[in-house]
This record gives structure tokens, C-alpha cells and sequence, in this order.
């Protein structure tokens, strides 16, 4: 966990603390019923997730200066056209092995920004799929979705669709999920005595409290194998997490679609370097406006919760599923695969403010000390065999 005190934190404005507080009634509410303790990943489901409450569900500003956090798509529309670019070449290849239509599907789409640059590039490419497909959870988030895709692509509007599970009748897919494995609820573990203890969430005198309790057969086994297979030993009072969710996610991919391509972009690890022995605390944290804090009962609902990726685990689940990884690389490689600098190049002017911003966007999604080497890319694939340009310049599957 990141440490940073909630008391430098900015105050929340008090109907935004009784949002939180009806949100926190709930999660005591399933405490109660589940005889006073439930799992953290419940709790950090309905920090994010509850209905209506939930930090992803509610009206609040997320993304870009004024929300919690920014994301390559605010950063730079160059972060969507390269993607674009990268999508451009498996719609092609998918079009010479099948006459069955291709389509893009995003996970979690965020503000909408990602699809308005994406759906722009592939236009200008000559590459535009029939239908670019959404799944979003949150009524709030798809409703600024179809504004700003009704706003900056109209034209293209027809095109998107949004859905709350996955489609029954695709079988040729580009799935994007840029920060997607991050938000999923994560499963907290602590190395005692060497036993392996479970993070639960409870109430004692009306507040909500987290506890470890020895862990179930399930987490033992988990732990067990990463282990085993990376070599790995914790040392006693190690705290850490993983995610339960992935090979399920997973799976459900695999099982609906016949041909598979999915781009996952997110802040991760390999897992060695994700249970490295100095990284004792984990790497669950909290975000509100732009600070990063530890305390994940601050104020449920109006921070987001997330976790770093185990993409070595990621890789796993999906040889297990009989998925093929097909590339991993940082987010600087994938870019420049994909022609950052050519686009930097193309949009130029002779405008010495336009040329300071484009330097800057390109900075910070490119240099190591920005996102550029802490954001990874990885590529899962089923039934597609041709090599994806976006790995072409640096490849690190060998150190997963």
C-alpha cells in the first residue's frame, strides 16, 4: 500500500458524505448478514460497484484533472490512434481468414475518449469495423459515453453499442481493456506464522473494520502455486493480493468467441518483480483528486480502490484456457511500434504552444518515470497466428 495520510486529504462536501455513508450502511448491512464479516473482495466490489452508490456507478467526476486520476486517453489522442493502428492491422488479417465480420469490443470505457480517437483513426485508416461495442457497467458512465461519442463522431455513432454482458453471436473480436484488471476486487493475504490469513471486512460498534482470519483452502492453493512456480518466499507479516476474477473474465471470452484478439494495457508487474521481497505491504492503494492514500475505508464510494497486475498470473490463466500470449511489452514499445513518433510527426505545426503540448503528451506516455514503463501491454490470442506490430520493437514474455 502506498502510505499517505487521509488527514492531507481535501474534504468531501457534504452530500458527497452522505452518498458515502448510505453507501457504507450497505456494506455493514452484508457484513450483518454474512454472521459479521465478509471477504475484502466483496467489500471492494461494493465500494466500486454497488448500484447507483458505488465510486464507478455514482454521478462523480473520474477521469481527467478535475476527477481522480488521469488515464492515457485524456492524456493524448496519439494513445487511441496508435491503438488504432495496432486494431487496423488484426481487423485486416481477420478479413483475409474469415468471412465473418469483425468487431471491437472495449471493456470498461471510461469517459469515451478512448472510442472517439480509436473510431476517428480507424475511419481515417479505411478500417472501420460495422459495430464497436461497449461494455460498461455503469448506467452514469455510459450516459458521458454517448455524449461525447455523439458529440465528436455523430457520423459513427450508429456504429456503437452498448451492452451489460458479452454479445452471443460474435465470433471474430478485438477486445481493448486499458485499466480494466486494475479495478477488479482483489483477494488481501498476509503471510503469518507461515500461514496464509485472509483480509475480511466487519462492523464493531458501528464501523466498519478489516481483520485477518486463516485463509480458506482456495487462497492456500493460489498462494501455494505462484510460490512454486516464480520461486517465490515470503517473509513472515508479508501482505500482498491477487486477483480472483482474471481466469473467469477469461474464460468467458474464450467460450463466446471463435476468433480472439485481446489487448489488456494496465500498470503492472511480472511476479516476480509484483512479490518482490522490499514490497511487503502490497500494492493495493486509494485514489482521491489525484492523492494516493492506503486507508480503503475513507469515505466508501467516493475513491477509487485498485490493485497493481500480476501479468505473469494473467498468462497463466490464459495457457490454462488454452489462450496464447502473443506479446507483452511496455507501453513506450507498444507505441512506438505502432507509430507514435510518425503520428507526432504528421500533427506538427509551427505552432510553438501546439509543439510544447504534443512534446509533453508524448512524455508522459513514453518515459519511464511517467507511464511509460509502469504501464505494460499484453496480448492474448485464440485462432489468430499472425504477429502483432505493437510487439515488433521490444518483447518481454520471456521474463513473465
Amino acid at each position: 500500500m502506498l502510505a499517505s495520510s487521509t488527514e492531507t486529504l481535501p474534504e468531501p462536501d457534504e452530500a458527497a458524505k452522505q452518498h458515502s455513508l448510505l453507501l457504507a450502511q450497505h456494506i455493514k448491512a452484508a457484513c450483518n448478514r454474512a454472521d459479521g464479516w465478509i471477504r475484502f473482495p466483496e467489500f471492494m466490489n461494493m465500494a466500486l460497484y454497488q448500484p447507483g452508490l458505488g465510486y464507478y456507478s455514482s454521478g462523480l467526476q473520474k477521469f481527467g484533472q478535475k476527477g481522480d486520476f488521469i488515464t492515457a486517453p485524456e492524456v493524448s489522442a496519439l494513445f487511441g490512434q496508435c491503438l488504432a493502428k495496432q486494431i487496423a492491422e488484426i481487423l485486416l488479417n481477420f478479413q483475409k481468414s474469415s468471412d465473418e465480420k469483425a468487431v471491437v469490443l472495449e471493456f470498461g470505457a471510461g469517459s469515451g475518449a478512448l472510442a472517439v480517437d480509436i473510431l476517428q483513426e480507424l475511419e481515417r485508416l479505411g478500417s472501420l469495423p460495422e459495430q464497436y461495442l461497449i461494455i460498461e457497467l455503469s448506467a452514469e458512465l455510459q450516459h458521458r459515453q454517448k455524449q461525447i461519442l455523439k458529440e465528436k463522431v455523430p457520423h459513427l455513432f450508429a456504429r456503437v453499442q452498448w451492452l451489460e454482458q458479452l454479445p452471443e453471436d460474435v465470433s471474430n473480436a478485438v477486445v481493448i481493456a486499458n485499466e480494466v484488471l486494475d479495478a477488479m476486487p482483489v483477494e488481501c493475504f498476509r503471510v503469518k506464522d507461515k500461514n496464509i490469513e485472509s483480509l475480511m471486512v466487519g462492523v464493531e460498534n458501528d464501523e466498519l473494520m478489516a481483520r485477518y482470519t486463516i485463509a480458506d483452502s482456495k487462497t492456500v492453493e493460489k498462494i501455494t502455486s505462484i510460490k512454486q512456480r516464480s520461486e517465490i518466499e515470503f517473509s513472515d507479516d508479508y501482505c500482498s493480493e491477487y486477483n480472483p476474477a482474471i481466469k473467469g473474465w477469461l474464460s468467458a471470452l474464450e467460450c463466446k468467441i471463435d476468433k480472439l484478439v485481446v489487448l489488456l494495457i494496465d500498470y503492472g508487474y511480472n511476479e516476480k518483480e509484483y512479490y518482490h521481497a522490499d514490497r511487503v505491504n502490497g500494492t493495493l492503494m486509494c485514489y482521491y483528486q489525484h492523492r494516493a492514500h492506503d486507508n480503503f475505508f475513507w469515505w466508501p464510494g467516493l475513491q477509487d480502490i485498485t490493485a497493481f497486475v500480476n501479468f505473469t498470473d494473467v498468462a497463466y490463466s490464459a495457457v490454462d484456457l488454452e489462450l496464447d500470449v502473443s506479446g507483452y511489452t511496455t507501453q513506450a514499445a507498444f507505441l512506438l511500434a505502432n507509430g507514435l513518433s510518425e503520428l507526432h510527426a504528421e500533427q506538427v505545426t509551427d505552432d510553438v504552444q501546439q509543439q510544447i503540448k504534443l512534446s509533453q503528451q508524448i512524455k508522459t506516455l513514453t518515459l519511464p518515470s511517467e507511464m511509460g514503463d509502469r504501464f505494460k501491454v499484453m496480448a492474448l490470442v485464440k485462432n489468430y497466428e499472425e504477429p502483432l506490430q505493437g510487439f515488433s520493437m521490444l518483447d518481454l514474455r520471456n521474463r513473465l
